[in-house]
């Protein structure tokens, strides 16, 4: 049995409230790898032909407010 295995198998044990706290925990665990991998993502200059690309398509107006 691989470890993932175990997890499903532990996470589908779970009582309801237990459940909610795991479900939160991850939702916030999950959360804080986006973000830094945003980070990364932002810092390595990964992101700077689309936001070049989402400022070249406001200036030309093709935008909309939100």
């Amino acid at each position: 049995m691989s470890k993932l295995d175990e997890i499903e198998a532990a996470v589908a044990e779970l009582a309801p409230r237990e459940f909610e706290r795991f479900r939160a925990w991850f939702e916030e665990f999950q959360s804080e790898r986006f973000d830094r991998k945003i980070e990364r993502d932002a810092s390595s200059g990964n992101l700077d032909e689309l936001a070049d690309a989402a400022i070249a398509e406001h200036r030309a107006g093709r935008t909309r407010e939100l």
